[in-house]
């Protein structure tokens, strides 16, 4: 619910700030006081247009804040939490409107976009007016109220996800045939594609393998020269091996007469001999390796190109052969396999299908039931609404080819204003009085089912007064009862019920040539000296005021 509205420097409001109760608010005053401005503001901090006109004169911006208390799990909530938005406390709506136009939002200190505004807006506060026809205007809202209305959210509910798997099976049919119908055209071609790539048999990397032992091959025989050159000369004749032996063993022989003059010497000629065998040794290895069989380099090479040659006609690099011959092969064998694959994603959708359909049905039928109660309940609220003669209806189109998640069928409010006149779409046949009290009439009915947490109606009784202002009054009262619910008002008979009454009136500001507006809550007495003048006018009459005491009176019976 709304709990306090605060407003700077918009129009001629300065400063205001007015703390909301649970119940039914009404809002009176002179015509011209500020009414329209106070709505207009509020509208600015749902989300609603901005104009660098609604800044007061000689400020550079103003300024509205909205807080609300709602309960943790409240759609308005989870739509800030998926905007990042911390939601721990009450909600705080804040817009800054700049005399240039610009406008700025946060919700809880946090800046966001206007649109994330306006979407939590809409869930927290919904306004009607006799020019505010956004809740009867789209068709979609029709159907979510009627399904309100009937408690039909669970069926709702299986119908839309029946309405994915229907989707999910189409979807996989549609893939599937399409794969079939494009392998079709060039069976011929898959089939000769794998049974040459089978014969093939590439394998991933094959190709940088083949290089690398084809590189080591050629450059084999003269490396093998070079590496037969070394060996000699660490092996062969003139090594120097067997020199080096001979003194290490002369030495030896000395070691007893002067070990610290010869040992050193001893030790660096046997690194000397260990380091020439393991060159020895390490030299064979290479030559060993270097040797090779030119018919193994032929072969190589034959591969080689034959992979390169398979990868130019099929156009992928070397390695992607192996995964196009899988594709292939699998290409085939749906093709092979097509008509069964088929015949199953048929049978899978009609499956889904059919379920979709007898769940779509079962709503349907829950929904005409639905429509019936309804229409009942909101035809005994129109005759103390002077809507004696009218007709409510809740008009539903059953398209059975129609696999929408919301369902098969098409709700819309319908109207009869007069007997022998053509029913037809409420926002055609009916005028903007008629559009406010059927509204009224069907919050009424509807009370808390999907409703916002505040309901504000602007000047809905206008151009009524007598026993229709008293049945208006009667049922924003009742419907305050479950939800909160704002009332703008010129008739007394609908004040009188309110829990909570605002004034608002301009008054001069001391020491300037302008006028404020300021709105007030009344207690008793200065409550019922303003309803004595909604029904007396400029001169308050005794009689008025016994009126006025007779009509709070008759309110709290």
């Amino acid at each position: 619910m709304l709990v306090q509205l605060a407003i700077r420097d918009i129009v001629l409001i300065d400063k205001l700030e007015l703390n909301f109760r649970e119940g039914l608010s009404v809002l009176t005053g002179e015509t011209g006081a500020g009414k329209s401005i106070l709505l207009d503001a509020f509208t600015l901090a749902l989300g609603g247009r901005g104009d660098g006109r609604l800044v007061r004169q000689g400020e550079a911006q103003g300024q509205v804040t909205a807080v609300f208390d709602v309960a943790p799990d409240h759609p308005a909530r989870t739509i800030a939490a998926a905007s990042d938005i911390d939601t721990e406390g009450d909600l705080i709506l804040r817009r800054i409107q700049v005399a240039d136009g610009r406008t700025r939002a946060f919700v809880n200190d946090q800046p966001v976009g206007v649109q994330v505004l306006r979407a939590i807006g809409a869930a927290l506060v919904e306004i009607h007016g006799q020019h505010d026809d956004r809740a009867l205007s789209d068709s979609t809202t029709h159907r979510a109220i009627l399904d309100a209305f009937g408690g039909l959210g669970t069926r709702q509910a299986a119908v839309a996800e029946a309405a994915r798997r229907v989707r999910q099976a189409r979807t996989a049919l549609s893939e599937h045939r399409a794969r079939v119908e494009a392998a079709r055209k060039e069976v011929d071609f898959l089939r000769h594609a794998v049974e040459e790539l089978a014969a093939l048999d590439p394998k991933p990397g094959e190709e940088t393998e083949l290089a690398e032992r084809r590189t080591l091959m050629q450059q084999g025989e003269k490396v093998a020269r070079e590496l037969n050159e070394a060996l000699d000369a660490v092996a062969g004749q003139g090594s120097p091996t067997a020199h080096l032996s001979a003194a290490l063993r002369k030495l030896e022989r000395r070691a007893a007469q002067a070990p610290a003059l010869v040992e050193p010497s001893i030790n660096a000629l046997d690194n000397a001999l260990v380091a020439l065998d393991e060159a020895r040794t390490s030299l064979e290895d290479a030559l060993q390796a270097a040797e090779f069989d030119p018919r193994e380099l032929e072969r190589v090479e034959e591969r080689l190109f034959g992979l390169r040659a398979a990868a130019r006609k099929y156009n992928v690099p070397v390695d992607d052969l192996a995964a196009l011959r899988e594709r292939y092969e699998g290409d085939v064998a749906v093709i092979d396999a097509g008509e069964e694959a088929l015949g199953r994603l048929e049978a899978t959708l009609a499956s889904a299908d059919a379920a979709y359909l007898e769940k779509a049905e079962a709503l349907s039928k829950g929904r005409r039931k639905a429509a019936s109660a309804l229409d009942k309940a909101v035809q005994a609220e129109l005759p103390p609404l002077k809507l004696e003669r009218a007709r409510f209806i809740t008009e539903i189109a059953t398209d059975p080819e129609a696999r929408d998640p919301a369902g098969l069928d098409r709700v819309e409010f319908w109207a009869q204003t007069n007997p022998g006149t053509r029913p037809g779409p409420m926002m055609k046949v009916a005028s903007g009085g008629e559009l406010s009290r059927f509204m009224l009439a069907l919050k009424v009915v509807l009370a808390d089912k999907g409703s916002a947490p505040t309901l504000i109606f602007d000047e809905i009784d206008t151009g009524v007064g007598g026993a229709v202002a008293d049945a208006i009054g009667a049922r924003l009262a009742r419907l305050s009862a479950r939800v909160q619910t704002v009332a703008v008002t010129h008739a007394p008979q609908v004040a009188a019920r309110a829990s909570t009454h605002f004034l608002i009136a301009k008054e001069a500001v001391k020491g300037s040539d302008r006028v404020a507006t300021r709105v007030k809550p009344l207690a008793a007495m200065p409550r019922q000296e303003e309803i004595a003048r909604m029904l007396a006018g400029a001169t308050v009459t005794e009689e008025a005021r016994a009126a006025a005491a007779r009509l709070l009176q008759a309110a709290e019976a």
